[in-house]
């Protein structure tokens, strides 16, 4: 599978340079600026009305409940931003990184001169794909395949981000619920999980034209951005391109989560407040959202002696991909 891995011209990438090394927080984000970004399809989906947003306001079917739905919503996220009812917080960070052993990237302190690479921080363990499906590309891709190896003697960079719009949405849920309102104690967890989404979804592209830089002309309308359209990539742990939930755990570290914006995460890696978002940010053109699949017992073996964890301890967290 390593032979097979992502051929990738280092000889001919020059990694830009992030404007913003380091570690930022944005803290009380405000709301508004958050909400042409949020994607209303999947909050149809919430409520069991499925179709595409706006076009599902037209169907013979449910188009009348999904607009007498949005309409609610309407009114409760103006409540929301107006009597700022949940806060939105945010923290990212950019660092120098280098791909080693493959399926290992590095990531390293920022070193007094830019464009250079100090200490090691965090050593994050990605998984490649290992089965060959029927009539697929003969490439078995890995996250790190998209970080400069360090034997290339570039110095990449790598980014990782969590957000928040969940701080007072138990407790303004709760509210709802005591007044016997269930309906809109569910509505406020739909739309914090909604607005969640959209910070994430807006700080990327505040990092790829900004922070980061690489797409500074990027001029992309929303449709464009739910549909990804923009060079780059945000993988999240537990999802198919980085299955292994445990990673969370290096990520939270890198960038001081629960100190910086309180989002804290559980013994199961979920994050609480639920309304959040977290993941990596790569930003090589050629970088791309793969489907590990399942692996076999050698690629488990091989990620448990990396990680400093035991096979049977790994294979818990890895169930769902272990080929059996």
């Amino acid at each position: 599978a390593i032979k097979q891995k992502a051929q990738i011209n280092w000889r001919d990438y020059q990694p830009e340079i992030p404007n913003a090394l380091g570690v930022t927080v944005l803290d009380d984000y405000p709301l508004e600026v958050l909400v042409p970004s949020i994607d209303w399809t999947p909050f149809f989906i919430t409520w069991d009305l499925v179709g595409k947003y706006p076009k599902i306001f037209n169907d013979e079917v449910v188009g009348e409940a999904a607009q007498n739905l949005f309409d609610d919503a309407q009114a409760l996220l103006k409540d929301i931003i107006d009597n700022k009812r949940l806060t939105a917080r945010a923290v990212f960070g950019l660092w120098p990184a280098n791909t080693v052993n493959h399926d290992d990237i590095e990531v390293y302190s920022n070193a007094n001169e830019v464009g250079t690479a100090s200490e090691t921080l965090a050593t994050l363990h990605h998984i490649r794909q290992q089965i060959q499906k029927p009539g697929a590309s003969e490439e078995l891709a890995s996250l790190a395949d998209f970080i400069a190896p360090k034997e290339s003697g570039l110095t990449d960079y790598i980014g990782a981000f969590a957000v928040t719009t969940g701080i007072g949405a138990d407790e303004l849920a709760a509210e709802y619920e005591a007044q016997l309102d269930d309906y809109n104690a569910i509505m406020v967890k739909a739309l914090a999980d909604r607005l969640a989404e959209a910070f994430a979804e807006h700080l990327h592209q505040r990092v790829r034209t900004e922070y980061w830089g690489y797409a500074a002309n990027e001029a992309l309308d929303n449709e464009a951005l739910i549909k990804e359209k923009y060079r780059g990539i945000r993988p999240a742990p537990g999802y198919p391109a980085c299955p292994d939930h445990t990673e969370k755990g290096s990520l939270f570290k890198l960038l001081d989560v629960e100190k910086n914006i309180g989002l804290e995460l559980t013994e199961s890696f979920a994050m609480t407040p639920a309304a959040a978002v977290s993941g990596w940010y790569f930003g090589n053109p050629d970088a791309k959202y793969i489907n590990t699949g399942k692996i076999d017992g050698d690629q488990v073996a091989s990620l448990a002696q990396r990680k400093g964890l035991s096979v049977p301890d790994l294979e818990r967290w890895l169930t769902p991909i272990l080929n059996d």
